[in-house]
């Protein structure tokens, strides 16, 4: 395993993250999460492989994946090795602290998510999106307190426009609060939106960006048409996030991972992954695994190094498109 820092902070971090939207209750409207048993063997080989990196969320199984890593946290590693992030702004309740970014929404979701995690803090806090119905100014500064109270080590954000991550980082400075030290963005081969604006402006805040669904949710680890996974399909029960974002014209992406796989004969996924890695903006892809071979591909990933003919060839085929924040 390789580590690096957040951005320019001083938090280190693995260079892959466990994704833990995995993991939850299925009986919690998605039918694909693991429960505890289930996700045992994928802590387990986090652990191993030296991922140190851990991210859930407050809406990840209604509540039930920051459960679950918390008993993970316990049972398999010691909570000082890991670097723990979850998120808040999704709605847990129908009360006025149950959604959003209001100060009363970010000092009731922090206590919550630290009772269900068991912990006593969260060394990442981020907003899982902009809350255009509160001040800026406010979030930022409930953020702050979180800190300060000891709660929460560092914070972050998570996919919105370029402008608003500005302006909510100029808020913070302008007042002396806490700022941002990552941003977990959606990019992968099949969505590069973030390159227009986004990545600039991270590399110029000395953010990090971790992002999530690398691999455009498997769209690119197998061949163009191939069967997918329950998660993949349409329905009620299942996870349809992202799905507007791709195009019939990912097929010639698609295509051209396979072609770079079989030449250097290793699975797609670990071309595809070799190619997010390869952003010097980015620090730790978010790998959300439910197979073994979820994580060990992500991490022999890191050993890959694209030629430049191999990058081009991946790249030529994309097609710009709207980015997606819900």
């Amino acid at each position: 395993m390789e580590y690096t820092r957040l951005g320019t902070s001083g938090l280190k971090i693995s260079r892959i993250g466990l994704g833990c939207m995995s993991f939850g209750d299925p009986t919690k409207r998605l039918t694909w999460v693991l429960d505890d048993d289930a996700a045992e063997p994928i802590f387990r080989q986090a652990v191993e492989l030296g991922i140190t990196f851990w991210d859930t969320a407050n809406i990840y199984g209604l509540g039930t994946s920051e459960e679950i890593v918390g008993r993970a946290l316990r049972k398999y590693t010691r909570r000082e090795d890991v670097v723990l992030a979850t998120k808040l702004w999704a709605p847990m309740h129908e009360g006025p602290g149950g959604a959003g970014l209001s100060r009363k929404a970010v000092m009731e979701q922090i206590d919550a998510s630290l009772q269900r995690l068991d912990t006593d803090y969260v060394d990442l806090y981020q907003i899982h999106r902009f809350d255009p119905e509160t001040p800026i100014e406010e979030t930022m500064e409930a953020l702050h307190d979180v800190v300060k109270a000891g709660k929460v080590r560092y914070i972050g954000a998570s996919s919105m426009w370029a402008w608003q991550f500005a302006a909510m980082q100029h808020a913070a400075r302008s007042h002396g609060w806490t700022s941002f030290i990552s941003m977990q963005d959606q990019y992968s081969l099949t969505h590069r939106e973030e390159e227009r604006e986004m990545f600039g402006l991270l590399a110029h805040e000395g953010v990090g960006s971790i992002p999530w669904s690398p691999l455009a949710g498997g769209r690119v680890t197998r061949p163009w048409g191939e069967s997918s996974t329950q998660r993949a399909e349409v329905g009620p029960t299942t996870d349809t996030y992202g799905r507007p974002l791709f195009l019939d014209s990912d097929r010639a992406i698609v295509e051209a991972v396979q072609r770079v796989a079989e030449s250097r004969d290793v699975p797609m996924a670990q071309v595809a992954m070799a190619w997010v890695l390869k952003n010097p903006v980015v620090s730790a892809p978010i790998v959300g695994a439910t197979k073994p071979h979820h994580l060990a591909d992500a991490v022999a990933a890191l050993d890959i190094e694209l030629t430049t003919e191999e990058i081009d060839s991946l790249e030529s085929p994309y097609v710009p498109r709207l980015p997606t924040f819900f």
